[in-house]
């Protein structure tokens, strides 16, 4: 997709007024209109800088607005990695900001889209504020880390449709030009009818920070946030769901149960939290078919990551077509981190909205109601998980002690 011409803000439509500021709308519509596209970016960490450049790359109309993180050290050194960004980098010292309000003040600065990449224990607060405001998201994933965030962040998408607003999730899988040939042509029935499907995450450890002096419990856990499930949802939530929303599409919906199984093996340090390094959990679909998926983060394995399909008629790597009708993806394959803001500011600009905050959703819950299994050595049903009461977002938030939670144990940890 190619980038769209420079807009100038003179050719600006009007924001529509509508009665509340609960049904706010768009600073503006594009329909073939000219605009400078103002961007926040709100959480500062690698990821959240990675994404910044990804959108001032994908289109000339985007510049750089305002920036926030709790961190003041991370707000900075984004800023400093992102004035190479030149005369699109515009964020001035009163629009970088740090601390838990951060994120208000980033939506409040006069932005037209926000990109969402704090922790992901975050995404259901921050999504809420965005869309209550009326700005466009761009919104990492995975979306929540419990339940009740899966239910907020459905309530948030439902509410942006009814304004026309665009929500691009980060699971760039779906933005592929690979991926998308090769979906396109299951659902076609190119392999007939999917009967099996394979999803793995398998890698070494990750970064660690180790405690420093003087850092509270909670500075300490969001500087580690991979190693605490509130923050991270665990990584079959954090990583795996890349993989479990590629088998979803495939199937074009959810599973309906899940049995896992998984433990803390290697990482057993408290210097890693209370996650585990390992699960491997069958899902089943509404018709039978079943999902087999693993994940693990233990150095010194064997590397895997991939899905794989299988139909009645052939397989799919979900980038390829091993059929009878065998089909190979041939061309530019754009880079996925910048053809997804790339579809975002192009569905901006022709007032046709994106919506995938349900999808990605209901993928984030796949991974949830996995570790909810593994937990609880329980079998989980999509009822269960996406009606379970448990909150593990702590009741306050601020740089106060926090205990670290248990490591779950299967057959004692209870399914809440």
């Amino acid at each position: 997709m190619s980038n769209q011409n420079e807009l100038s803000r003179r050719d600006l439509i009007a924001k529509t007024a509508v009665a509340g500021a609960a049904m706010a709308v768009p600073s503006f519509v594009f329909a073939g209109s000219q605009a400078q596209i103002k961007v926040g970016l709100i959480g500062c960490g690698g990821r959240g800088t990675g994404a910044a450049q990804d959108n001032i790359e994908a289109d000339s109309s985007t510049v750089l607005w305002a920036m926030g993180d709790v961190f003041p050290d991370r707000l900075n050194g984004s800023r400093d990695g992102l004035k190479k960004l030149g005369d699109r980098y515009k964020v001035t010292d009163d629009r970088a900001f740090s601390g838990w309000d951060a994120y208000k003040k980033v939506i409040e600065s006069g932005v037209d889209v926000v990109i969402l990449t704090t922790p992901p224990a975050f995404r259901p607060m921050h999504l809420k504020a965005a869309i209550a405001a009326g700005k466009h998201v761009f919104m990492e994933k995975p979306v929540a880390t419990d339940a009740p965030g899966i239910r907020s962040v459905m309530e948030s998408s439902d509410i942006a449709a009814s304004k026309k607003l665009s929500i691009v999730a980060g699971t760039q899988r779906r933005h592929d030009f690979a991926y998308r040939g090769a979906m396109e042509r299951i659902h076609n029935g190119d392999i007939g009818d999917v009967v099996a499907l394979y999803a793995y995450w398998n890698q070494g450890g990750l970064w660690m920070n180790p405690r420093q002096e003087g850092w509270s419990d909670m500075e300490w856990q969001l500087r580690n946030w991979l190693y605490f499930a509130w923050l991270s949802g665990d990584h079959i939530t954090e990583q795996h769901v890349h993989n479990l929303d590629v088998c979803n599409w495939a199937m074009k919906g959810h599973p309906v149960k899940a049995t896992s199984l998984g433990g803390r093996q290697v990482r057993t340090d408290k210097a890693y939290g209370h996650i585990f390094d390992h699960f491997a959990t069958e899902y089943e679909y509404a018709n039978g078919v079943k999902m087999l998926s693993m994940c693990r983060q233990i150095d010194g394995t064997a590397s895997r990551v991939s899905e794989h399909i299988v139909g009645s008629k052939g397989t799919s790597n979900a980038q390829s077509i091993k059929a009878a009708k065998a089909w190979r993806f041939e061309g530019d394959r754009t880079n996925p981190y910048v053809q997804e803001h790339k579809h975002l500011i192009a569905s901006i600009k022709e007032g046709k909205p994106i919506n995938e905050g349900r999808q990605v959703a209901e993928s984030t819950l796949t991974a949830i109601m996995g570790r909810m299994s593994a937990y609880t050595g329980q079998e989980v049903t999509w009822e269960q998980a996406l009606n379970s009461t448990e909150s593990l977002i702590p009741a306050n938030l601020g740089f106060t002690a926090l205990e670290t939670p248990a490591v779950a144990i299967p057959g004692k940890t209870t399914l809440k």
